[in-house]
């Protein structure tokens, strides 16, 4: 059931539930309170910074891709909240660093290189900045190259050939992120790799980051064995644990409302809709993903079967085949489902398409237009 009336909202537009955004931020309190891990914001997935006072209630922080989304997370939650500012990058730019060190009390670097190269500049800093080396296990359960940051060739992470134990003068923690929507049980066997190559060197460090990818907040996670894992590191080397899931704090808590433009037939009944695949949830094309519709089934399921399709010059730009109990017609609304993650931070203005409004969906129910978009922006970002 949703929690607000489509009907009285303007489209494209996305929706972020606060009580479903609650329900999230409590069960990732419920790990942090039964193991002593600090629970971090992936910004990467959801940077939806109005709700940052709420998720700052429940997280110790947030965490960063880089400069931009450094700022953000200490601007409005890090410096008002005193909550932590990671960051990592696969290379960080000179005339950027001392800024990331303004921001930053966690800096995790992707090779020794880096770090020897900004080393000093932390130490004269006056700061008192924890210093970490990602490490990649060469483990990992993802199926798909693009988001396997583990396969054959990857950039990312320092790989046991490749770690100096002479250079870890300064470095306090790990770092690994090898999942990607994954339970718990990929997470227990990927620990089991890391410790074996690398414990050894955990054994004088003072935390560990596990990454993200975690689906914490799904049905069917299992937390005991997350809570295991965490306790297994805490208990053998005295670590603190941070994780920084990205989606599992908004998984499920948003929604993007589109109205149908146009109804035709080719072959096929197909919908025209005001959201668009490529530019509003670019991640079904990318996955790629069929994302749920309120009241929908799948083709042929129920009486009424469309291809609902953008409002863009891009033959591909395809949400998918859905059914319906009743007819389309110019007007409806339809609601996509989980759509906070992965959608806002990844939308854009290809064809001059608007960006969705964004809307917070309060725990009475009410609707707040958080951000609208023009022209303007559209003109500002070329």
């Amino acid at each position: 059931m949703l929690n607000f009336n489509p009907d009285d909202l303007k489209t494209p537009c996305y929706v972020v539930d606060e009580k479903l955004l609650t329900s999230n931020l409590e069960v990732l309190d419920l790990v942090q309170k039964r193991t002593g891990c600090k629970i971090l914001l992936a910004q990467k997935s959801f940077s939806m910074y109005s709700v940052y006072p709420l998720i700052a209630k429940y997280l110790y922080g947030t965490t960063a891709s880089g400069l931009f989304e450094a700022r953000l997370g200490y601007e409005k939650m890090g410096k008002p909240f005193g909550k932590e500012t990671h960051v990592f990058s696969p290379a960080f730019l000179d005339e950027e660093f001392d800024e990331i060190i303004e921001y930053c009390d966690h800096i995790v670097f992707n090779s020794f290189a880096q770090w020897n190269k900004f080393k000093d500049k932390i130490k004269n800093s006056g700061k008192n900045i924890n210093c970490g080396i990602r490490i990649n296990p060469e483990y990992s359960e993802i199926e798909t190259d693009i988001y396997n940051p583990c396969f054959t060739g990857s950039r990312l992470g320092t790989t046991l050939d490749n770690f100096d134990e002479n250079s870890l003068d300064g470095i306090s923690g790990l770092h690994f992120h090898t999942m990607c929507e994954q339970n718990s049980d990929t997470l227990k066997r990927t620990i089991k790799v890391v410790d074996e190559k690398f414990g050894k060197y955990l054994a004088n460090m003072k935390w560990i980051n596990f990454g993200g990818g975690h689906h914490i907040t799904r049905d069917d996670y299992d937390i005991d064995t997350l809570c295991e894992c965490i306790n297994y590191f805490r208990d053998k080397y005295g670590l603190e644990v941070y994780l920084e899931p990205g989606e599992a704090v908004a998984l499920n808590s948003g929604f993007l409302v589109t109205t149908v433009l146009d109804t035709l037939k080719n072959g096929i009944d197909i919908a025209i809709t005001d959201a668009s695949a490529a530019c509003h949830m670019p991640d079904v094309l990318e996955m790629p993903y069929r994302p749920n519709i309120i009241g929908s089934d799948l083709p042929d399921k129920k009486e009424f079967t469309y291809r609902l399709g953008g409002n863009t010059c891009l033959a591909g730009d395809i949400i998918g085949d859905y059914s319906f109990d009743q007819k389309l017609k110019i007007g409806d609304k339809l609601v996509l489902c989980d759509m906070a993650i992965y959608s806002m931070v990844k939308n854009n203005t290809f064809n001059g398409m608007r960006l969705p409004s964004i809307v917070l969906c309060k725990e009475d129910g009410s609707l707040e237009i958080v951000k609208e978009f023009g022209y303007d922006e559209f003109e500002r970002r070329l």
